[in-house]
């Protein structure tokens, strides 16, 4: 049997009007940068919408993901070089970093055997407050639209660190 082949419009559909444009904007820029979009369903995260960067097959590849939990659009953008914009982290607002500040604890920290071995957890600093968070989790939150300008200026410092390299 033949793997249903999505397009970007297939996700669009499950996202609220009041969200489109930003989905669409996220989109256009991970396009611009030749960022590949890939569209499935998966056990967590039903059906989601991300983007691997080109030439890179692994997950390290993955910049974002999209996908909707309990009727709210969520985004989960992989930071791995939020060290490099610690001004776009001192800067969020009190909503994101409330949603930070409960993700998961990366417990490699606390016991490098127990967690699997290629973690690199987040380890960073937001105004006077230290985290050490999962990097599953640590960067998954909800979209909203006074949330939006910061989730861009995210989603860009990533983009361009990585790009930099």
């Amino acid at each position: 049997m033949a793997k249903t082949k999505y397009q970007f419009e297939d996700f669009l559909i499950i996202v609220k009007d009041d969200y489109k444009d930003f989905v669409t904007k996220v989109h256009d820029m991970m396009l611009q940068e030749s960022y590949k979009p890939k569209i499935q369903f998966t056990k967590s995260n039903g059906f989601q919408l991300s983007y691997q960067q080109p030439k890179i097959k692994t997950v390290a590849g993955r910049i974002l993901t999209f996908f909707v939990r309990e009727d709210e659009l969520m985004i989960r953008i992989e930071g791995n070089n939020h060290e490099k914009y610690p001004d776009a982290l001192d800067n969020l607002p009190d909503r994101i970093v409330y949603q930070i500040d409960k993700a998961v604890d990366c417990i490699k920290f606390s016991d490098q055997k127990r967690c699997w071995k290629g973690c690199i957890g987040y380890e960073f600093d937001i105004g006077k407050n230290h985290y050490q968070k999962c990097i599953t989790q640590c960067f998954q939150l909800k979209v909203d639209s006074p949330s939006m300008p910061y989730l861009l200026k995210l989603i860009e410092c990533e983009q361009q660190e990585r790009l930099s390299v």
